[in-house]
């Protein structure tokens, strides 16, 4: 765990719509943990430092609540839909050593062969990892691929210690060639026609 990921929570006991309203109006969040068959417990973050933590994929939080420490992941992210506001967040109880359930984003590197596309079928793959040793990401290259190369979920490398549970057969990403090549040549030759036909017309 690093630094940045210490978040003071406080605890809540107040709820409801006005008190939310007013805990991020003091630069807070409202937020809910559960997990492991405990009560859920409501706190309140520090809105900045935890807003600049979420923007990695899959953030793990070490909180202190009240002087107790608990690690918590970010599962859920409820934003205003048109200001882009945090307005609550849901942790899930964790324990170091524990593996969870994660979807992880693919990162495409690399350019494929003169004149293909890549087209990206999957944009996450699901997969089992250590809580304290989530991948913020997966990559795969697509370095001089053919048209007709496909890359599936099986052939994704996973950081260590993580399990696939996305299909192995799952299309993640395929190379082909643009569609608006041969459109385009339609295009000039319909055009050509049009003038071959205009001085007829006149």
């Amino acid at each position: 765990m690093s630094e940045d990921t210490k978040v003071k929570a406080e605890l809540r006991e107040s709820f409801g719509k006005g008190f939310a309203r007013r805990l991020r109006a003091a630069g807070k969040i409202p937020a809910v943990i559960y997990g492991h068959g405990t009560d859920p417990v409501h706190v309140a973050l520090p809105g900045h430092q935890v807003s600049l933590i979420i923007r990695r994929a899959n953030a793990l939080l070490e909180l202190d609540i009240d002087g107790k420490e608990q690690l918590a992941l970010v599962k859920d992210v409820q934003r205003d839909p048109v200001h882009q506001i945090i307005e609550h967040i849901d942790l899930l109880v964790v324990r170091k050593g524990e593996k969870v359930t994660i979807d992880v984003p693919v990162i495409v590197t690399g350019e494929p062969a003169p004149g293909t596309i890549v087209n990206q079928d999957a944009n996450t793959i699901s997969i089992e990892a250590e809580a304290t040793h989530l991948p913020q990401n997966v990559e795969v290259s697509v370095e001089g691929l053919e048209e007709g190369a496909h890359i599936t979920a099986a052939d994704v490398t996973l950081p260590k210690g993580s399990t696939l549970l996305t299909d192995p057969e799952v299309l993640v990403v395929a190379i082909s060639i643009p569609a608006e090549e041969s459109l385009g040549e339609d295009e000039d030759a319909a055009d050509e026609a049009a003038a071959e036909e205009a001085p007829a017309a006149e």
